[in-house]
């Protein structure tokens, strides 16, 4: 009998989602079966969560991918994903090289958003923290400023919780900078009113001026000017107002909604491109209380255990499990000591309780290091005896999901 060739299993992206799929199907799928390739720009794991923090000025830990995947059998590919032919079936990826094609027989798609900054002058002269590099060109323009002894501006444009995080994180670890929020409504208006309270508390205590109600009409190198004539100096502005995913789905003819979000069904399998799942900020997925899931790491967690269990019941021929798709909170970090978990409702709306300062703190903590412990130890639990794939098990045509 030839040898057959193992089923390739392609996930783009390793961040919270990506990253979670790759080693959860690697613990789980015989390597006789199945090889695993993770196509990553960043040869590190980054806590996007935590972006925040990196910015402000602290150490956050950033482990190697390599490190990461070691014993997996898990491929690791570095390079900037430029293009999806799913019609071919390949990934065209860019690195120092110059680029290559990646085949793939399921494709994994987890790219994730980045920071949309659609007023005029905001691209050149307003930083963000929606990726690791651009977080770090934050840090060292605050650097900058810092050791000039002389203080400065920082503008923080948007109230969703990146940037309630950041003014906070920003306003405790550098104390000698002025720091002020641009709210487009009111601070916090997806909080209850006791959480919005905590928080107007808190921003006292931290020294942040809150600019409400004011809508931002462009940016400028030491100006922030607002649609109502508002002028903010500023020696650094940073740019939280939105996230967008990438255009590449959109250009490869998968199925997404207008903002670029791959639609897929209940099991995260795209509805144009049965063999293409989508996890993450980068999928429109209908959660259990029949609305859209919001982009946030509950929503990549829930989304990726759904895409890991639909890949090997299609694989193996195995019962698909529904797993959970919810949106349970917000855990809201204010500096290093204080912080607020809002409960929400089936609506997304905020119930009327919340826990606020150090429990805040612990329970936002602990699910921190939880999420980095599990992403940095795929090899844990790692069964002795692995799922194999229907076509190798029962020695008949080779099973591509169709």
């Amino acid at each position: 009998m030839n040898e057959r060739r193992r089923h390739h299993i392609v996930v783009l992206g390793a961040g919270y989602a990506g990253a979670y799929a790759a080693g959860t199907l690697a613990r789980r799928l015989s390597p006789k079966d199945v090889e695993i390739t993770v196509v990553n720009a960043e040869p590190d794991f980054v806590q996007r969560l935590r972006l925040h923090q990196l910015a402000a000025g602290q150490e956050v830990e950033a482990p190697k991918l390599t490190e990461v995947f070691a014993g997996t059998d898990v491929s690791l590919c570095l390079g900037r994903v430029v293009d999806i032919d799913p019609v071919r079936q390949v990934v065209g990826v860019a690195d120092s090289d110059g680029g290559e094609e990646v085949t793939y027989d399921t494709l994994v798609y987890a790219l994730g958003s980045s920071g949309d900054s659609q007023v005029p002058g905001a691209d050149a002269d307003a930083f963000d923290i929606a990726s690791r590099p651009s977080a770090l060109r934050l840090r060292r323009r605050l650097d900058k400023l810092s050791e000039a002894g002389q203080g400065g501006n920082v503008v923080v444009v948007g109230d969703g919780l990146t940037g309630i995080e950041t003014a906070a994180e920003i306003a405790e670890s550098r104390p000698e900078l002025a720091v002020t929020l641009v709210a487009r409504g009111e601070l916090g208006s997806r909080l209850s009113a006791g959480a919005r309270l905590h928080l107007r508390q808190v921003y006292e205590r931290l020294g942040v001026t809150v600019v409400e109600h004011t809508q931002v009409e462009s940016v400028e190198a030491t100006r922030v000017i607002c649609a109502d004539g508002t002028v903010l100096a500023t020696d650094a502005t940073v740019w939280t107002a939105g996230f967008a995913v990438s255009p590449i789905a959109a250009a490869s003819g998968l199925e997404v909604t207008e903002s670029g979000q791959i639609v897929v069904d209940r099991m995260m399998r795209s509805t144009s491109h049965p063999n293409v799942y989508a996890t993450g900020d980068s999928v429109y997925a209908i959660g259990d209380n029949d609305r859209p899931l919001p982009m946030s790491c509950a929503s990549a967690g829930f989304t990726a255990r759904q895409a890991v269990e639909s890949i090997i019941g299609e694989l193996t021929g195995r019962r698909v499990p529904t797993t959970k798709l919810s949106y349970p909170g917000n855990h809201i970090s204010l500096g290093r000591k204080d912080g607020i978990l809002q409960l929400v409702d089936d609506e997304g709306h905020a119930k009327p309780k919340h826990v606020a300062g150090r429990r805040a703190v612990r329970f936002k903590a602990t699910v921190l290091k939880v999420s980095l412990w599990a992403t940095s130890h795929p090899t844990f639990g790692l069964p002795r005896r692995k799922h194999r794939v229907a076509a190798f098990r029962d020695s008949v045509v080779e099973h591509v999901p169709a």
